[in-house]
This record gives structure tokens, sequence and C-alpha cells, in this order.
């Protein structure tokens, strides 16, 4: 172990709002101390007065535990604005799609806007304050066009917070044997640059993209997210409990609660002393 002083990190749980199996698992490794971060679909099924409640209650008692605004732009999640476009029966477009019109500049980046103002304005109402940070399910805050839309409301209704980049700091060589964490570099690359020239504070390094679907040892993933990550370094974590809304709602099911059992574990703290990390 190192003589220098410990790298504090953020561990961020992804999701709360989406279930009640979802929420009550962040909440308890908030209260464990495995979590210092979690991040907020005000678009979810699970986000009522007593879910924003329990999550204050628990994050009250963490040191400097963040609570941000898990913006929301692709299915299966509704719009909060009436007039949203484009939709899928009702619907944000599939990530794939949302990506691609991106790329073809066919979004409409005022609409994306004012749906991102009305999610901020929705967590303000929620939790009486502006998020601490703000991040992107399915990472559509680093989509083409969509990012511009996305940060310039951050920066006009939450000055004060940072945002999530997804780019990494391990070798090239390394990265190259990770498509989907390749992906997130090429698309973080011009959204720090956005990001710098906005004044708008961002993660130095991200880490926690995996195929889950794989379903892994996340032992082994957490071994390496946390190699080389520096001081203020974001890994990004996605625990819960099944349940049926989750089912309804996203594929990723009983991989969330691999996460959940390993990091309310007894292998997880030792494993952050060993890289001279710490959540505190």
């Amino acid at each position: 172990m190192s003589d220098a002083a410990p790298r504090r990190i953020w561990l961020c749980a992804d999701d709360y709002g989406l279930s009640d199996g979802v929420n009550r698992a962040i909440r308890e490794l908030i209260d464990g101390g495995r979590l210092n971060a979690t991040s907020v679909m005000v678009v979810g099924p699970a986000i009522g007065r007593g879910a924003v409640a329990a999550l204050q209650d628990v994050a009250a008692k963490s040191p400097r535990c963040a609570i941000g605004l898990h913006v929301t732009l692709t299915a299966p999640f509704r719009p909060l604005t009436m007039h949203f476009r484009p939709t899928d029966g009702g619907m944000f477009l599939p990530f794939p799609k949302l990506l691609r019109a991106g790329l073809l500049r066919r979004l409409d980046p005022e609409m994306i806007h004012a749906e991102l103002m009305v999610q901020l304005a929705t967590f303000q109402e929620l939790f009486g304050r502006a998020p601490d940070f703000v991040d992107g399910h399915q990472h559509a805050q680093l989509f083409p066009q969509a990012r511009d839309a996305f940060l310039r409301a951050v920066k006009e209704a939450a000055p004060e917070a940072w945002v999530r980049q997804g780019g990494r700091m391990q070798p090239l060589a390394q990265r190259l044997g990770a498509p989907k964490a390749l992906v997130l570099d090429v698309l973080s690359s011009q959204f720090r640059k956005r990001a710098a020239r906005a004044g708008i504070a961002f993660n130095p390094a991200f880490a926690g993209a995996y195929d889950f679907l794989g379903q892994p040892d996340f032992g082994a993933l957490m071994r390496g997210f946390l190699e080389g990550l520096p001081e203020g370094g974001l890994v990004m974590c996605h625990p819960g409990f099944v349940d049926e809304t989750l089912i309804s709602l996203d594929p990723l099911t009983t991989q969330r609660e691999a996460e959940h059992a390993f990091l309310a574990g007894e292998h997880f703290p030792p494993l952050l002393a060993a890289n001279n990390v710490t959540l505190a």
C-alpha cells in the first residue's frame, strides 16, 4: 500500500427512481458507506416524495454523499415536455436511434434543451435544491447535438454542478480491448472541450462501462476500474434488487444484484485500500 494520502473518488450508483428495488439497494449501500453518489431519474416510476425523503435521510448521514440528476433522453421513458420530438410511440427514441440521429444532425437541440430544463426544474422541486452533478442515462449527454443542449441547460439551471464525462486514462492498448468504453472515449473528447469552454467542471476520469449481458465477475471488473484512477475520478455502477418494475423497463436485472452483493460484501473495502482510494 502507498504511503501517500488516499485518493478520493466518486462511486456513483445510477438509476435511482427506476424501481423500488433499485432505490432500496442504493440506499442500503449509501447507509453502509459503500457509495458516495447516486443520480436520480426524475422520469422514473419510483421517484415519489417518499423515495426522495428516504434518499435524503441516508445521504445526510453519509459525509459528502452527492445526489445528482440522471438526465434521461432514451426509451422506454417518456418526455416531461408535451411537444418533444422525435419520439417513438410517445417514448423517447431508443439510444441507438438517438445516437444515429445526433451523428446525422437530425435532432432539435432546442427541444432537448427545453426537456432538460424541465427535468432540472423537477429535481429542484423534489429535492429543494439544484443537483450536485448532472449525468445521463445510457450516456446520452455525450451524443452529438444532445451534448450542446445538455451543457447549456446545466449552465443555466445548475451552474455549480459538475457533469459526467466518460473518458478514461488507461493506456491505449488497454482501451482498445473494451469497445464500449472506447466509444465513450471518443464521444467524451468533444464533450470535455465544450464543457471546458462553458466553464463547467467535470470528472477527470471515468470507469464502469462493461458488457452487462455477459454477467461477468463484478469484483474482477472493479479491480480494473480502480487501477490508476486519479483523485476525483468516477466509477459508475448499477446496484439493485430485481422487481417487476425493473424487469418491465430495463434489460439489466440480475447483474444489478451481483453488483450490490460485491459492493456490500467483505472484499470491497480491502480492494479500495489496496488501490489507495477512498470514498470518505
